[in-house]
């Protein structure tokens, strides 16, 4: 694509407000393509398969897609460069797309095989994005309000996947339109993605040159570092896992707590945290010491763990409402779960002090996620259709939290007894 240079004239807060703007519309638009499914519960579509719901196979349908397209981008994603990524990205949700339309026109229950096909290039979107802000002095920020977009958006893509079910649009084709709408977004969000100058040298200096990873280096960095890295992602495996249940469930899930009129609570229930998330994490961008920055997020690791099961706890013994209870548990959620996608693993590499990329551990990380997330739901249908989705949603949110805790720990003392020696004095912006 072509590159205007206007951009790389702007004085860089102007150029990083761009980029967290370009990055948070590009991934914004991607979910318009992934969510607007999760806005409808299927009632009355015959099983896809004897004892699999409908609207389960569609939702394991997709993240099976989206988990065979994390492992392929361990590699992918890892070696891709700066070179094409503007076009890889218009392409790969374009063949989601057609995914979707062919969903539509295909009879069901066997449409749902569709939605295989609509999550494979789909789980490519995050890390080709990322690596147009990771490596750079903002990159806390730009990977906070990149982060807040997949808070944001689902909520939004599920409201306006119903407002257009309920305005006449069948729920076969509702997917497909919420696609058609936020298409020219997507396009644009990229043309400014495609217009940011890669980083300077004093980007390089503070978080590492970001070079493509090949299997020697990603090896390499795996060996150095599993200790590490590992329990961080057994952690991050019931994070995605709940999240995703939580986000694929949410109708099942406001219904079960009571709520009726459940199109606005998407979204009113979802702003906030993204906001809270959003203040939180772009705050660590004033700690300039790579290591103090990683230490501080595995603590915010564990608070939200925490968070997630005392604001459960107080919903069960009546302590606070459902909406309430929504939020805050999803603020707890977002805490724990957001660091892994863009600013943990960005830290983690500058602290490390080797050149890389980032793209790869968040691969190997999701990859883990969304095979724990498909297992999850297989879970919840071997524990019975007629189950309580909230008892369900109420054992595993206490589940998480206790995993989540503890590997946590064991991997803030990994990383303090693994990268103390030479790490750099705590300093912070003025």
């Amino acid at each position: 694509m072509m590159k205007p240079n206007f951009i790389s004239r702007l004085p860089r807060p102007a150029m990083t407000a761009i980029g967290g703007v370009a990055g948070f519309t590009a991934y914004f638009s991607m979910y318009a393509f992934r969510k607007p499914v999760a806005a409808d519960t299927f009632a009355g579509v015959a099983p896809f398969l004897h004892g699999l719901d409908y609207k389960s196979a569609v939702i394991i349908m997709q993240i099976a897609g989206y988990a065979l397209s994390k492992l392929i981008g361990i590699r992918v994603v890892a070696q891709f460069g700066r070179t094409g990524r503007g076009y890889a990205i218009i392409g790969l949700v374009s063949i989601a797309w057609a995914a979707l339309i062919l969903f539509a026109v295909a009879p069901a229950p066997w449409n749902a095989a569709f939605f295989l096909l609509n999550g494979l290039p789909l789980g490519m979107i995050w890390g080709l994005v990322f690596s147009y802000l990771e490596g750079r002095r903002e990159s806390d920020i730009l990977g906070a309000i990149l982060c807040a977009s997949f808070i944001f958006s689902s909520g939004v893509m599920k409201s306006v996947g119903e407002v257009m079910v309920r305005s006449g649009i069948s729920i076969w084709w509702m997917p497909a339109a919420v696609g058609a709408v936020f298409f020219p977004l997507l396009l644009l969000s990229v043309w400014a993605l495609e217009s940011l100058p890669p980083p300077d040298a004093q980007d390089e200096k503070e978080r590492m040159p970001r070079v493509p990873m090949f299997r020697a280096e990603r090896m390499a960095m795996l060996r150095a570092n599993w200790m590490m890295i590992f329990p961080l992602v057994a952690g991050y495996v019931m994070l995605t896992a709940i999240r995703d249940f939580r986000d694929n469930f949410a109708p099942e899930l406001w219904q079960a707590a009571g709520y009726r009129d459940i199109a606005a609570l998407f979204t009113e229930s979802e702003v906030p945290v993204a906001i809270g998330v959003l203040v939180v994490l772009a705050a660590l961008n004033r700690v300039r010491a790579n290591l103090v920055a990683l230490q501080a997020m595995q603590v915010l690791i564990i608070l939200g763990a925490l968070m997630l099961a005392g604001a459960t706890a107080s919903f069960q013994f009546g302590l606070i409402s459902g909406l309430l209870w929504m939020m805050l548990s999803g603020m707890g959620l977002y805490l724990a779960y957001t660091p892994f996608n863009a600013m943990l693993f960005d830290r983690m590499i500058a602290a490390i002090g080797k050149p890389g990329n980032s793209g790869f551990l968040i691969y190997v990380s999701d990859a883990a996620g969304y095979c724990g997330s498909v297992g999850v739901i297989v879970l919840r249908n071997a524990y019975g259709t007629s189950g309580n989705w909230l008892s369900f949603y109420v054992a595993f949110a206490y589940a998480t939290a206790a995993i989540v805790t503890g590997f946590g720990l064991l991997s803030l003392f990994v990383a303090h007894w693994r990268l103390k020696e030479g790490a750099p004095a705590r300093v912070t912006r003025p």
